[in-house]
Formats: structure tokens, C-alpha cells, sequence
């Protein structure tokens, strides 16, 4: 019913859009364009119950787009996510999973200053690169080389100033899973809303954000008490800055209405510097530093971890990238690394991956690979773009 809604919502305001940018003298000019990623690959851990994983994606996408007068546009991209995925101890065990949904689905109006989008949609934002504090709505791993996130279902509404300052106003309603730094899913039947302004400061821009929404802890954790509706508020800053290196900061604060013990505060803090040193064809280094911290009450810092990550990057040639991750967890005293070679061709790219980490892993970001790349083992992963 809710994606029914705004289906029907996005085609009667787009509908509407397109016949009031028509006149007499106008024209339209009217594109369509279909383009998919199909990636394959096979991990190789001996360490774990199941040591080889192999494994297929396939997302088809298509596009659609409307040119109207004084330039403006209307466009539309519907994209699925068709993917398997097989684990196997030889001659032993053997697990298999895989699944079609939707990956993006959303309609979008927009002029030189102004951005509506509806629909399934991507949205991220803030200064930081790899740990970052203002992960909302995605769940990307800096280690994944394609950066995949799912979306979230919403509007989006975001307006830019001349002077390269912004707004953005959004309202969630329908996502059931949890995201980015969750621990708790929202009640998916109550809307969620927020906004964002950025503005320019010198030498760089600076940023504060605010999200709020009713998480439903009922069934989740026996630790943590059930509640159906938890008001919950997030407060975001961010700032970043162009000196002799790039520097940022970015910070956020998520409160819960309900006594929740540990997880009624979240506190997260980043800083983080990048520069391209001039060796060979430039060596490009990016650190960051997070703490991030549990409390029962505000700001107390009783139960803390703190995360290290250096990450490099080198460019072998034209069609060869060397790069390199390391954490370093402060608090439980390990070292996680990963490197990967990447060799680009014409509509293909071919990823060789290596890591050695810790088999209990306790890195901060909420994705899928995080399982995937725990212990010691080679992943080689295919890409193919059409």
C-alpha cells in the first residue's frame, strides 16, 4: 500500500509538472536508456565452517528522462537487485541463499536550483570517508570496492543557493530494516522526517542535520526493553576543510524518548585527514579516527570503542589500482587489513582481495561483508558494466 502511494503520488505530481512546463512554443526531448552491473565472485577462507563462497549480482537498471522547457527535467530510474550466494565445506555442507528486490525505484523533478525525488532512493551525506558518524540511511563498507547500499523508501526535497550553501527536507515512511549505525529498526508505520542546511565557510563547508522517527524494539534483544514507539531524535554536525591537507570533523548524537539502558544515548565523533603525497603517481592517504560510545545517559562515555583506519591508494598505471586498509581497534586491541588490486578493461573491472582479521569481528560498519571478510582469506571479484 505504501509503495502504491507513492507511485501514484510521484505520477499525478510529475504528470502535473510536465504539462505546466509545456506551452505553444515548447518542445520535449524524451530519453531512455537501459544499463545494468553484473558481479561475480569467490571467497576463499579456510578458517571458516564454510571455507568457499561463491556468488552472483545482477542489477538491472533503467532510466527515463523528460526534458523540459527552461531547463528543467523530470526523470525516473527503476532498478532491481537479483543475487545468490553459495557456501560449502567440500563434500561436507552446503548453504545456499538468494533473493529479487527492488534496488531503486523513484521519480525526480528537478531545475538549475531545486531537487524533488520520490521513491526508493539512496541518501547519504556528510564530510567524513570511510567512518562516518552520519551513516542514516545507508550501509556502506569502505572495504567494498562497488559501494553497494540499499535505499530507503522517501521523499526528498533539496534546494541549492547560489552562493553553494543548501537545503535538504526529507520524510521516510514503509523501511522496516535497521540502517547504517542501528540498533534498533523504526516502526515502519509511523513516518520518519528530517533536514540537513550546509553552508560555505572558509577555506570549506560546514553542515547540521536532524532525523527523527519511532523505533520498535519489541522482539529484538532480550537485553533491551520492548516498546512498540520510541521517539527518537538525531543531531548531526559536520564540517570539512581545504588547507594543506584536507581535514574534517563530523559528530552525531541519537537520543531515545524511552529509558532503553545502554542504548538510550549513541555518541559518535570522527576526524580525519587526506593527501596526495607526490610519489611516483601520487600515493593518496586518507586517516580517520572515531570514537563511538553507548550510555545511559548523555554523554557519559561509559561504555566506549575507538577505531583507527588508514587508508592508501596508489595508481600502478592506467589500468591498475593498488589500495590498502588497516583498523585498529583501541579497545579490544585488534588489527583488521585488507588490500586489493584492482585491473580496469574496457566494460569490465577484476578486483583480487586479501585480509587478515580477527574471526570475531567488532569493525563498526553494518554491512553484510563484514562476515564475509572475518579471519584470513582471497576474494576475486568480476564486474561487468553494459
Amino acid at each position: 500500500m505504501t509503495r502504491t502511494l507513492f507511485i501514484a503520488t510521484a505520477l499525478y505530481l510529475l504528470t502535473s509538472a510536465q504539462a505546466s512546463g509545456q506551452d505553444s512554443t515548447s518542445t520535449t526531448r524524451d530519453t531512455l536508456v537501459f544499463k545494468g552491473q553484473l558481479a561475480t565472485w569467490a571467497n576463499i577462507n579456510p578458517g571458516n565452517d564454510l571455507p568457499i563462497w561463491v556468488g552472483g549480482r545482477y542489477l538491472p537498471q533503467l532510466n527515463y528522462q523528460i526534458e523540459l522547457p527552461r531547463t528543467r527535467l523530470i526523470d525516473f530510474e527503476a532498478s532491481a537487485n537479483l543475487f545468490g550466494t553459495t557456501g560449502f565445506h567440500p563434500f561436507d555442507t552446503a548453504y545456499a541463499d538468494g533473493n529479487i528486490k527492488p534496488y531503486r525505484a523513484w521519480a525526480r523533478y528537478s531545475n538549475k536550483q531545486l531537487e524533488i525525488r520520490l521513491g526508493l532512493q539512496k541518501i547519504n551525506f556528510g564530510s567524513a570517508s570511510m567512518l562516518r558518524p552520519l551513516m542514516w540511511f545507508d550501509q556502506i563498507d569502505p572495504r567494498d570496492p562497488l559501494q553497494f547500499t540499499d535505499g530507503v523508501w522517501g521523499l526528498l526535497g533539496r534546494y541549492y543557493f547560489l552562493n553553494n550553501a543548501n537545503i535538504w527536507v526529507w520524510g521516510l515512511y514503509g523501511n522496516k530494516n535497521t540502517r547504517g549505525w542501528e540498533f534498533i529498526p523504526s516502526n515502519w508505520r509511523t513516518p520518519e522526517f528530517g533536514g540537513r542546511i550546509q553552508v560555505p565557510i572558509p577555506k570549506g563547508e560546514a553542515g547540521l542535520s536532524y532525523h527523527h522517527r519511532q523505533a520498535d524494539s519489541r522482539g529484538i534483544n532480550p537485553g533491551i526493553p520492548e516498546f512498540s514507539k520510541i521517539p527518537e531524535n538525531r543531531i548531526g554536525l559536520d564540517a570539512k576543510l581545504d588547507w594543506v591537507v584536507g581535514c574534517w570533523m563530523e559528530a552525531s548524537w541519537v537520543h531515545s524518548g524511552e529509558k532503553l539502558d545502554l542504548f538510550t544515548n549513541q555518541e559518535l565523533f570522527n576526524l580525519g585527514v587526506d593527501y596526495t603525497f607526490g610519489v611516483g603517481n601520487g600515493l593518496y592517504v586518507v586517516f580517520e579516527q572515531l570514537l563511538f560510545s553507548l550510555d545511559e545517559e548523555a554523554f557519559a562515555f561509559s561504555n566506549t570503542t575507538s577505531f583507527s583506519i588508514l587508508s592508501m591508494t596508489y595508481p600502478v598505471s592506467i589500468f591498475d589500482n593498488l589500495s590498502a586498509i588497516v583498523y585498529f581497534d583501541w579497545t579490544n586491541k585488534n588489527v583488521y587489513r585488507f588490500v586489493n588490486w584492482q585491473r580496469q578493461f574496457d566494460r569490465t573491472t577484476l578486483f583480487v582481495m586479501g585480509y587478515w582479521n580477527p574471526k570475531n569481528t567488532q569493525l563498526p560498519t553494518q554491512n553484510s561483508t563484514q562476515n564475509l571478510y572475518s579471519g584470513v582469506g582471497i576474494q576475486v571479484l568480476f564486474v561487468f558494466n553494459h
